[in-house]
């Protein structure tokens, strides 16, 4: 398996040209990279005007290894081929290495860039980029891969502390400035004093979740890291960076917010592939039902002000926000036979909305990273009427949707007054809680939370809430039965099924091999109208078409079961071009054809030059065959297991618009980019289609719902 690291951008606040003369000083040797032996210098050539020079060093390292591995690979020192190419005259150092002992059974290559900072000429931005790919190395190749990586992350880690020193060196020399290269005859450039100030920045108001990149050069900053997600390994925030540019790639710039991404690659202990997978399914369940925008548009009921225990209530002494929750005062059974599961848990992923934003607020607030909050649970009261099945049933189906959806949002949570009865409520409720959370879990039975090791190590005394014994009001609502009058029926009850809540914009369907999906719009009647879609692939690779007709299309009647007894495509797969049609003749295509793999984000529109009819396709894509031979190769076998049965799955929105309504959508949100996001977030189309069906369908949808 080939391992890769990206890093993010160091800033050093010293003109390019001092940086270089620091950097120099790293050769032949350094004092402060113990493994860094010697170097000589293999070639070294200048342009003409002196401009541009390229330097190859040959590096011997000395590993630190176990001596055995060290005689059965035959070698004390492991060589490096290092290129270096300084450009004067454009201020960037480009440098590229690789290994030239074992390059037969080891692949490492590593490319870094000294340049300019883009908006502060008089600093100097650095990055790197390395792979390791372990072919063979006599059996041992997983130990030799962990030496690798842990060799490497501890150079990188030393890499700014180095230039840092040799910058003082120079500074103790006297040496604070180098002039800038220029053209033999010119005179130097008017030199300016070195700027400690930050370069300028442009106050951006809040997002709900999202932020859109402003351009395709978006990367994250090392102090930016430090200051607002905090420590991290660099191989640590390598992952955080790999998936973020993974993301802006297939989410075409709408990507979470950072400290998202990273709650979630903690989650899976900064396995990629298994963050990148679950953090997927998430987007799409926010996309599907409007998460995003539920602060904005979710107006609680009166019952769960009245009777719902819980509240906010400031902040931990680590500075995280604090939710307090009178669970044993609650009327489970009354809220739920009141409201349901969907309102219930609709309530309960509004405060984790709600805690997402806290955490930003105390971030600026305390000037530390803040990415969880405390909770605090008080048990008393609890007894066997909160084990009612179906309150149970709907506890752990919202634990379920928090534990996929907010990973790692939880600092720590502090149950208080437990009874005897919790121990059944705890074997019931565990299980589906993630090992991570439980160890965040403490418990405290009858008054010990009093006692040392309570409440006090956790929660300020001038805000521990009255009904525990301090001097803090709470607003947290004193709770009760909840009257029977307000209760639903047993036919509501039943027929609000499983789902999150009914009124998602969005579809599912499936596409099978043979069987594509077809969706189409009502009838253009204006040929100028604007057909829209953003849709996303859950499940496999599909083909996007878009099909234009003059016949009105049919859906397909259900056929029989073939000659083995496989029954038809299920219910959620609609085809509407006829068999007998022919292409070119019947229908004809009027967007090419794009491919989408597993995982994308697709949003686009059309502008229609006919009247008629107009088909929106996904189908199943094929691997292609070899055409060498008619024979299968393994890939092409290996990516068809992929797919079980053959099947995709994709979640649409797709509507209407005419020309003109569409482009004051789109001249609105220029004018609103520019006026307020401009510096750093733009609009994407998927902003437009929420906002055209809000329109269209009176919802209320206020400008800071905007991504």
């Amino acid at each position: 398996m080939v391992q890769k690291y990206q890093s993010p951008v160091r800033v050093y606040k010293y003109p390019f040209e001092l940086v270089m003369a620091a950097y120099e000083r790293r050769f032949p040797t350094c004092h402060l990279i113990p493994m860094f032996v010697a170097s000589d210098v293999v070639s070294e050539e200048t342009s003409e005007d002196g401009a541009v020079t390229k330097v190859e060093r040959r590096c011997a390292l000395d590993v630190d290894a176990p001596r055995l591995l060290k005689r059965i690979a035959g070698v004390d020192y492991v060589y490096f081929i290092q290129r270096n190419t300084l450009d004067r005259q454009e201020r960037t150092l480009h440098i590229e290495s690789h290994n030239e002992t074992f390059s037969n059974r080891v692949i490492i290559s590593e490319t870094c860039c000294y340049s300019v900072h883009p908006e502060n000429g008089e600093w100097t931005c650095f990055e790197q980029t390395a792979s390791l790919d372990i072919k063979s190395f006599f059996g041992f190749e997983s130990t030799v891969e962990k030496i690798a990586m842990k060799q490497y992350a501890s150079s990188i880690k030393k890499g700014k502390e180095i230039i840092d020193f040799y910058l003082n060196e120079l500074e103790d020399e006297g040496i604070t400035h180098v002039d800038r290269w220029t053209p033999s005859g010119l005179p130097p450039p008017p030199s300016t004093a070195r700027s400690n100030s930050p370069p300028p920045t442009v106050p951006t108001p809040p997002l709900p979740f999202f932020h859109v990149c402003a351009c395709c050069v978006d990367k994250l900053d090392a102090d930016y890291i430090k200051r607002y997600l905090g420590d991290l390994t660099p191989l640590q925030e390598s992952c955080l960076i790999r998936l973020r540019k993974w993301l802006q790639e297939t989410h075409k710039g709408k990507i979470p917010k950072d400290q998202h991404i990273l709650r979630f690659l903690r989650a899976r202990d900064f396995n990629m592939d298994k963050a990148r997978e679950v953090l997927c399914q998430s987007l799409t369940w926010r996309k599907q039902h409007q998460v995003d925008y539920l602060l904005e548009t979710w107006t609680s009921p009166q019952v769960l002000h009245d009777y719902y225990t819980g509240d906010w209530h400031h902040h931990d002494r680590d500075g995280r926000p604090l939710y307090v929750l009178r669970l044993g005062q609650m009327d489970t059974k009354g809220l739920v036979r009141a409201l349901g599961e969907e309102s219930l848990l609709r309530h309960v992923l509004s405060i984790n909305e709600e805690g997402l934003r806290r955490c930003e607020e105390n971030t600026k607030v305390f000037g530390r990273p803040i990415s969880c909050w405390t909770c605090l649970v008080d048990l008393e009261g609890l007894n066997m009427r909160h084990l009612w099945r179906p309150g149970v049933k709907a506890l752990l189906r919202i634990i379920e949707v928090v534990e996929a959806n907010y990973p790692e949002t939880l600092g720590r949570l502090l149950i208080l007054r437990a009874p005897r009865v919790f121990p059944v409520l705890w074997t019931l409720v565990s299980p589906f809680i993630d090992e991570n959370t439980r160890k965040k879990f403490l418990i405290y039975a009858g008054n010990d939370y009093q006692g040392p090791g309570g409440l006090l190590d956790y929660i300020d005394k001038d805000i521990i809430p009255d009904f525990l014994g301090g001097e803090c009001m709470c607003e947290v609502p004193e709770g009760g039965l909840v009257p029977k009058s307000m209760y639903r029926t047993t036919e509501d009850m039943e027929n609000e099924g499983v789902r999150l809540w009914t009124e998602t914009i969005y579809q599912s369907a499936s596409i099978f091999k043979g069987a594509p999906h077809e969706v189409s719009p009502p009838p253009i009647i204006d040929a100028s109208s604007v057909i829209t879609w953003d849709f996303d692939v859950c499940k496999g690779d599909v083909v996007f078409n878009i099909f234009h007709s003059k016949r009105a299309p049919q859906p397909a009647r259900k056929e029989p079961p073939g000659p083995h007894g496989v029954p038809p495509p299920p219910g959620n797969n609609v085809q509407l071009i006829d068999k007998s049609w022919t292409l070119g003749q019947d229908y004809s295509r009027v967007e090419s054809a794009l491919t989408c793999k597993e995982g994308e984000s697709v949003q686009g529109s059309h502008v229609t030059r006919w009247p008629g009819f107009y088909i929106l396709q996904w189908r199943f894509h094929s691997m292609p065959a070899c055409a060498a031979t008619s024979l299968p190769r393994v890939d092409d076998v290996l990516a068809s297991l992929q797919v079980s049965s053959h099947k995709c799955k994709v979640m649409y929105y797709t509507e209407v618009a005419s020309l003109p309504f569409f482009n004051t959508l789109i001249l609105s949100r220029s004018l609103f980019h520019s006026l307020a996001y401009k510096p750093t977030y733009t609009l994407t189309n998927a902003h437009t289609h929420s906002l055209t069906h809000s329109l269209t369908h009176s919802h209320s949808l206020t400008l800071s719902a905007w991504g």
